[in-house]
């Protein structure tokens, strides 16, 4: 990555000034001797690239240079992006690096996004003990408590899955065959099925693309599509929405996880992205949830439904029956 140059004027003429950090990649930020080495030069603790150093070593490096860092900032606990250092470290499951920076004097307890805390944010992660809970701050409420079980629970239950290229569509409140009825859909089967199931990139999409599978679990259905968009297209979701909530995710190869929020025929929300981290205007219950399934769009998409799957079987095949939808023009509403 780049460093960015500050322009600054000396002698009355205009001069560029390296801000000391080119050439730092990911992995750079875990090396205590070059980043010293860089400091001590002059590289700028405060600025990086348009952000903060101490908020890329939170996140990509060691505690040596957090503790490095830390102590040649001016405020251990300035915000970027409406967030500390300290805060990073926590979201992104670096407790020795969340130490280092108490350690350097930050606050884990200063609200933040959501009125939480880094510290109250840890209670429902997976180092619940790494800052000891001062007396009269407040801990996990007991929703809290189970959404974080749950949390814990069915991301170790869906496991590690290829879902890239996957189109889902996770539907509250109905099984498969009523989300089959809503469709319209008609059972689909025979040898020419097998043929594309056993290789659906041999085809183009378009030839593949009304094909979905469909699924009963807990709390509701999932519509899936291995290899398409097609779960994830507003006329189904509307059509699988009435009288309930469903949420819709296409990993696109190309863009990343577009996630949508679609309740009872209407479009809440569209573009999404699930399994990022919280937004500066999250409600608190949508701060746990993105922080309870960050980086695992799928979870996130079941758990936004209510849906509380006990394996990953309904993402990745084979589903329950698969259908074929009727023809249709399914970006219309």
């Amino acid at each position: 990555m780049g460093g960015v140059v500050r322009i600054g004027v000396r002698g009355g003429k205009v001069t560029g000034r390296d801000d000391g950090w080119a050439g730092v990649g990911w992995e750079g930020w875990k090396d205590h001797d070059g980043i010293r080495r860089r400091l001590d030069q002059g590289a700028d603790p405060e600025v990086w690239s348009g952000g903060r150093p101490l908020h890329r070593a939170a996140v990509f490096g060691s505690p040596e240079v957090v503790t490095e860092l830390a102590r040649r900032v001016a405020d251990v606990d300035a915000l970027e992006n409406g967030t500390t250092a300290l805060w990073e470290a926590v979201l992104s499951d670096r407790p020795d690096n969340a130490r280092a920076l108490v350690a350097a004097g930050a606050d884990p307890w200063r609200p933040l996004i959501g009125g939480w805390s880094p510290g109250r944010l840890s209670l429902a992660g997976p180092t619940p003990d790494l800052f000891a809970v001062p007396e009269g701050e407040r801990g996990l409420s007991e929703a809290e408590r189970t959404a974080a079980q749950e949390g814990r629970r069915l991301v170790a239950a869906l496991g590690s899955i290829h879902y890239e290229g996957t189109g889902l569509a996770c539907v509250a409140g109905i099984d498969a065959e009523e989300g089959i009825r809503r469709l319209e859909a008609t059972p689909a089967g025979g040898e020419e099925l097998e043929e594309r199931l056993e290789d659906p990139y041999a085809y183009e999409l378009d030839e593949c693309l009304q094909v979905v599978g469909v699924t009963t679990v807990p709390g509701g259905c999932v519509v899936t599509q291995p290899w398409g968009y097609a779960p994830s297209m507003p006329g189904v979701l509307t059509r699988l929405s009435s009288g309930t909530v469903c949420y819709g995710l296409y990993a696109n190869p190309k863009s990343g996880n577009q996630g949508s929020i679609v309740r009872n025929g209407g479009v809440e929300g569209w573009d999404l992205h699930p399994g990022g981290g919280p937004d500066l205007d999250d409600t608190p219950e949508e701060v746990l949830t993105s922080y309870l399934y960050r980086y695992n769009a799928v979870a996130y998409s079941c758990a936004f439904a209510g849906l509380r799957l006990t394996d990953a079987r309904a993402i990745v095949g084979p589903p329950d029956m698969w259908v074929e939808l009727p023809q249709r023009d399914y970006w219309e509403h």
